[in-house]
């Protein structure tokens, strides 16, 4: 295989790997990050993404947008589709190029969900327009690559701030594995302390809304106020049972990768979703509900495929072309993932392994159902978990250096208190330039002559002392 047109490709001979070798790298980094297919998915699905108030059933008196009452068809097709149909183009294109393996990480998509568009599409900026946004940002990407000019912009950004960005990301990823919406639901919301210990069913749940009383006692929905999803807890903390199934898959996750188990993550997904799917218990994904009997009627399907037609029609090509563009850069706009070192300890060098991994991702594509049925308390372990493997670059902080620890510090919390991953960088940068400008004023000045000689005239007394009193007792 080696010696053939594919081999020569990506130089198999030359790195010292064998296809058989490739093959299993790409299949262990698949099983390692295939979460990322509900994960992924989860988080987008929170935007609300093309959906608007006129796609949803009105549940009271005054539209709101909660994703579970959404009748648009685009929803139920572009929650699962669109990690399965842009990963293999992404890796293919790109590793196919560049000849060496690659993979998306998060952080980006929360960044998109949460901060762009935000929760049911609650931020300033609507979800088509978020996608013309990647694609200039696929075109910017492409000048300043081509021009060089993108090492010499990642280094304005202090050190400390990027690292701990990186720890921060992970943090925001936990703290959305721990809420209700997205997660295994241990943290809720509190009106004195603003979070609190949560972990109740969802009848003992409330949603919150912003509204006004008027002068004759009528209470009604402040103007573009955003309803909450069901995230208070009125009683029964700690009794939900579906929080307790997501604490089974957290210890099966940790579990396996305390063993390093290969595909860790997945093994835990699966579990808890395929005890989701009895619908005669407590912790069902399909109540016997109008909504629970339609995504039931889907999950049956298992395999789908006539939904490409639709999903070609509800998609932007603007976010698949962004995406084509920065692959055919050999980058991507989300970060590196942490999980495809699993393929690298497995002996991957080269783009054959994560064209492996687009394979199986392309074949993930038609079966949508399946990955639609995975419920929130099965993807909140993994992003609890994603968190601690993240959390790994804080000890290149230099924590006795407060000018780093300081910026760092503030990057890493400012994350995920704010739910932002803007927020926290912009905090983190801010307070590095803060606690730098009286040396960069000195530097300035001395360099203007201003201070010259000022250190000099500040030495320590003991090297004075050393240089000076020493020598004349002596």
């Amino acid at each position: 295989m080696a010696k053939n047109r594919v081999g020569k490709h990506f130089k198999l001979t030359e790195r010292k790997t064998t296809f058989t070798t490739e093959v299993r790298a790409g299949t262990t980094t698949f099983l390692t990050m295939a979460y990322i297919l509900a994960v992924n998915a989860s988080i987008l699905a929170d935007s609300g993404g093309p959906c608007s108030v006129l796609d949803c059933i009105t549940v009271c008196s005054n539209p709101t947008i909660p994703l579970a009452n959404c009748t648009a068809p685009t929803y139920q097709i572009i929650k699962p589709d669109e990690t399965c149909k842009f990963d293999p183009v992404n890796r293919g294109y790109a590793d196919c190029l560049q000849k060496t393996p690659l993979a998306p990480g998060m952080g980006t998509n929360a960044y998109f969900a949460y901060t762009v568009v935000g929760f049911h599409g609650s931020g300033n900026v609507p979800y088509r327009s978020a996608l013309t946004a990647i694609f200039i940002e696929g075109l910017i990407f492409l000048f300043i690559s081509s021009v060089g000019l993108r090492a010499k912009l990642a280094k304005l950004v202090p050190q400390p701030v990027r690292i701990s960005s990186s720890a921060g990301i992970g943090l925001f990823l936990a703290f959305i594995g721990l809420q209700n919406n997205q997660g295994i639901g241990l943290v809720g919301y509190s009106s004195s302390t603003l979070v609190t210990i949560g972990a109740c069913p969802r009848s003992s749940r409330a949603m919150l809304a912003p509204v006004v009383t008027s002068a004759n006692g009528t209470v009604s929905l402040i103007q573009n106020g955003i309803v909450s999803a069901d995230i208070m807890c009125l009683d029964g903390r700690m009794e939900s049972p579906t929080f307790w199934l997501g604490i089974l898959g957290f210890v099966i996750i940790a579990y396996c990768l305390v063993k390093n188990v290969k595909g860790a993550m997945i093994y835990g997904i699966v579990i808890v979703t395929v005890i989701s799917w009895f619908r005669n218990t407590t912790v069902t994904t399909f109540p016997y509900t109008e909504v629970g009997n339609s995504s039931y009627e889907y999950f049956k399907k298992v395999v789908d495929v006539h939904v490409i037609e639709k999903t070609a029609g509800a998609l932007s090509f603007k976010d698949a072309a962004s995406i084509i563009v920065g692959s055919l850069l050999g980058t991507s706009p989300v970060t590196t993932f942490v999980e495809s070192s699993t393929g690298i300890r497995e002996g991957g060098r080269t783009g054959l392994t994560a064209l492996i991994v687009a394979g199986y991702f392309f074949m993930a594509f038609f079966f949508t159902p399946l990955l639609a049925s995975i419920p929130a308390w099965a993807v909140g372990p993994p992003l609890i978990l994603v968190g601690v493997l993240m959390m790994r670059s804080v000890v290149e902080i230099k924590w006795d250096d407060m000018r780093q620890a300081i910026p760092a510090f503030v990057t890493m919390i400012m994350m995920p208190l704010t739910y932002s991953i803007a927020y926290g960088l912009i905090g983190g940068i801010g307070t590095y330039i803060i606690l730098h400008l009286w040396d960069w004023g000195e530097a300035f000045l001395e360099k203007l002559g201003f201070v010259k000689g000022m250190k000099e005239d500040h030495l320590p007394d003991e090297e004075t002392n050393g240089n000076g009193h020493d020598g004349k007792g002596a």
